[in-house]
């Protein structure tokens, strides 16, 4: 596991047991591999039994839904992405009931005659009691499993706005990583036209990127391979890249999301998108002036912005905890209202 010196440090289930452990190796901002963290969960073992035994321990969940569900020919080889077939994609999408899908999952696998996949259901909804049978004890109490259940696949390489944890049920697993400033050299995709919610790379997976996208090499130089098998889990933070692989002829995972240090409702990722809007085409020299401002009051590399005064004087921009942070929005709501 790893590419060009890059490790991802590893844990026993027994050295990453709780949400108090995890979150303290969240605040480091790097991934993490749980071994065998999940291995006694039923999900998990009954696909020691059989690709049929783990979908039979699905079904047996299911409310009778329908759902979103992404399919292409054989010879797409699993690799959904951009294309020249409906809304320019290489993949159909379809809604199916639940129950029909895992049977036209379990038939792919015996003729291979395509490949299909369900992403991203919540449990809660689609599956009500998997999570209460196949408890996850490392995520806050606000955060609920996620069920992708498909045929072999490569999804698009990616990031996520929260923290991730994937946690194998069934099949191989392959995660290809690269740290969230790789960026600039991974050529990324559209972000209000994208395969399925966030932008992806348009280099990472093409065989002829090195030719197409010569600054993905750089990319690929940091790129760290992680190979899961069922009972594995990966903790992945928010913001790193990820070309994920289903390796197998059926697959499952379970995966959670949260955010482990948010102050309040309102993201981050909405933020950019604000600052794209008020920021990003002005003079290049005015840019710059704002950069040296978001680092100073945003980023803090030299510290905090008012560490000079004493802690009283701080006003707003003493601790969010402490009614700054209602106090900030109810000022921004304000200024876009135009008040």
């Amino acid at each position: 596991m790893g590419g060009s010196g890059q490790m991802v440090e590893e844990f026993a289930a027994a050295d990453m047991a709780t949400a108090d452990d995890l979150r303290s190796f969240a605040a480091l901002c790097r991934p993490a591999v749980i071994r065998q963290g999940f291995s006694d969960w039923p999900a998990v073992a009954a696909g020691r039994q059989s690709a049929a035994s783990a979908l039979s321990h699905i079904a047996r969940f299911a409310a009778g839904l329908s759902a979103e569900y992404f399919t292409a020919g054989a010879a797409l080889g699993g690799r959904y992405h951009y294309g020249t077939g409906p809304g320019g994609y290489n993949f159909r999408r379809e809604t199916a009931s639940i129950g029909d899908a895992l049977g036209r999952i379990a038939a792919n696998a015996e003729s291979g005659a395509e490949t299909a996949y369900l992403g991203s259901l919540p449990a809660d909804a689609y599956f009500p009691g998997f999570a209460e049978e196949n408890p996850c004890g490392l995520v806050s109490a606000g955060a609920h499993p996620r069920l992708w259940i498909g045929n072999r696949s490569t999804i698009a390489c990616h990031y996520d706005a929260y923290d991730n944890l994937a946690c194998v049920l069934l099949g191989r697993r392959r995660f290809t990583l690269y740290p969230p400033d790789a960026i600039g050299d991974l050529y990324v995709g559209p972000v209000d036209h994208t395969l399925s919610g966030q932008p992806v790379s348009m280099a990472a997976g093409k065989a002829d990127a090195a030719t197409t996208y010569p600054r993905f090499a750089a990319a690929q130089a940091r790129a760290v391979v992680v190979d899961l098998l069922p009972g594995d889990a990966l903790y992945l933070p928010k913001l790193w890249w990820h070309q994920v692989e289903a390796m197998d002829n059926v697959n499952i995972l379970a995966n959670y999301w949260w955010d482990g240090f948010a102050a309040g409702p309102d993201a981050p990722h909405t933020t950019m998108l604000l600052a794209m809007i008020a920021i990003a085409e002005r003079p290049a020299p005015e840019r710059a002036a704002w950069r040296a401002y978001f680092d100073h009051y945003v980023f803090r590399s030299n510290g905090h912005p008012l560490a000079h005064l004493p802690e009283e004087r701080h006003g707003v921009l003493g601790p969010l905890a402490q009614g700054n942070y209602g106090r900030i929005r109810t000022l921004v709501m304000r200024l876009l209202r135009g008040g």
